[in-house]
């Protein structure tokens, strides 16, 4: 549905945005995240026709945003970070007016604002100024008029600045329905928000794509060995014995800021090719030597975590950057 091809924008000797790539497949939300200045916002101002690009194109549904620009165009909706709102009109003035902007029939204009008021949840704003709304409702008038037209692709940067945790959720939970019968590219700075709204992650810094992955593969990669967070019953020196010495065990980590007499938090690492066999190694090990487990779960790095190693620039970090372009590469051949 979209196709990003060394899209490049340059502003004298500096490259906003550097041979960037990536496609998204019709139905998907792509999570779009990376530091402030990464070049987020050029991106989308490039894709949706905003700002020209200095080489590199992107296609929407086959069409070429700078050489078919009324056809890709139609194609899309868009709500930048700062929603372009006119302060003076009435909120389903406003609305007619995009939708008159849009090229909506006559005929379906009132049933389509109806319907775009009523899952932005700004039905009963239809006659207030805009400039007399709160922040937030004026971020979900963006979002309506993004939806006027029933575009086959949804733009959204920050679509939840400004918005109490209620109006988050309902925003999110409104994200993934749009996805039935939409693609979405979605920028936020909440990763929890993208982690639990999008099928895939495209990491960028200073306009170079870093990472695109599904958050349950950044996480698995990034974290380099499997873990087992776990609650056992025990002595800690002895409960840190057992668990060392079953094969493929390669640390134990005991969390110390946890106090419970007789109880031992820790974190149990294994190599990769271990990883299926360590949860059934560790429950009859522990079970020989009479160390309860009350809890088990698997260890990974949260999306926070990923983003933050993938983007910093020590040596580390761009050693793991190279492991997960390495591992990508692997499983797609």
């Amino acid at each position: 549905m979209i196709e990003v091809r060394n899209l490049t924008k340059k502003y004298g000797d500096h490259k906003a945005v550097d041979s960037l790539s990536f496609t998204v497949e019709q139905g998907e939300i792509l999570g779009f995240l990376g530091p402030n200045g990464a070049g987020k916002s050029t991106t989308m101002n490039m894709i949706t026709g905003y700002i020209s690009a200095s080489e590199g194109t992107a296609e929407i549904d086959g069409h070429d945003i700078f050489e078919e620009p009324e056809e890709a165009k139609k194609c899309i909706g868009y709500l930048p970070e700062i929603p372009p709102l006119y302060g003076d009109m009435r909120l389903r003035e406003y609305l007619k007016f995009v939708a008159e902007l849009k090229k909506v029939k006559k005929s379906e204009r009132k049933n389509t604002l109806d319907e775009v008021m009523k899952l932005t949840s700004i039905k009963e704003m239809e006659n207030r100024l805009i400039k007399n709304l709160s922040k937030g409702y004026k971020q979900r008038v963006g979002l309506a008029a993004a939806l006027i037209g029933n575009p086959e692709v949804l733009i959204l940067d920050e679509p939840t600045v400004g918005l109490d945790p209620k109006q988050i959720i309902e925003i999110r939970d409104l994200i993934r329905d749009l996805a039935r019968n939409h693609t979405v590219i979605l920028s936020s700075h909440i990763l929890s928000e993208v982690a639990a709204v999008c099928d895939r992650v495209l990491i960028i810094n200073k306009g170079k794509k870093i990472v695109i992955d599904t958050p349950e593969n950044l996480s698995r990669r990034m974290g380099g060995s499997s873990g087992v967070e776990m609650k056992i019953k025990g002595e800690e020196g002895i409960v840190k014995e057992v668990l060392s010495g079953i094969e493929g065990v390669t640390d134990v980590s005991i969390k110390k800021g946890k106090h419970e007499e007789g109880i031992v938090y820790l974190t149990v690492y294994s190599s990769k090719e271990k990883e299926e066999e360590l949860g059934e190694a560790i429950f009859y090990t522990l079970a020989e030597n009479r160390c309860p487990i009350l809890e088990m779960k698997a260890a990974s790095m949260s999306l926070e975590e990923v983003f933050l190693e993938v983007t910093n620039d020590t040596h580390a970090s761009k050693k793991k950057r190279r492991l997960l372009d390495s591992e990508k590469e692997k499983e797609e051949a």
